[in-house]
């Protein structure tokens, strides 16, 4: 075995949800990530690009195997980052008030790609969502 694993990317997330309706209505309506195929164990699973958000309700048979449900002292993931082709922060901004969703400020960030501006959301049941746009030039800490 190799001493290290050259990782590529991130494959897929699993969210344990209490609300599967309104987590579709998030990942689906509002961040535009199109079902990709639903599992009758319980799983949901959206394309995110090259990647999968899984979304496994709470009442499903999946969802039963793992354990209570999330709630705000007991998370089930701190955040999930994910990067946006055609970043436009202003655009982003409006595209989520819109619907309802409040977007926190952009900041620069470090990940993956190095420093960055990104902007944080939160899905329905509380969990942070990063929303990073392309890497800066400079990369240096400040």
């Amino acid at each position: 075995m190799p001493e290290f694993l050259d990782f590529v990317a991130i494959d897929h997330v699993v969210i344990r949800v209490k609300d599967l309706d309104a987590m579709l209505g998030f990942y689906e309506g509002v961040l535009g990530m199109p079902v990709e195929r639903r599992l009758d164990l319980g799983l949901v699973q959206l394309r995110a690009g090259a990647s999968l958000i899984d979304l496994v309700p709470m009442d499903s048979e999946l969802g039963r195997a793992g354990g209570g449900a999330p709630d705000p002292a007991h998370r089930n993931m701190d955040h999930v980052c994910l990067t946006v082709a055609d970043w436009d922060p202003d655009e982003i901004r409006s595209w989520l008030a819109a619907r309802g969703v409040e977007a926190g400020p952009v900041e620069r960030r470090y990940g993956a790609g190095g420093y960055g501006p990104s902007i944080y959301v939160q899905d329905p049941e509380g969990n942070t969502v990063e929303l990073k746009g392309p890497a800066d030039r400079d990369q240096s800490e400040r």
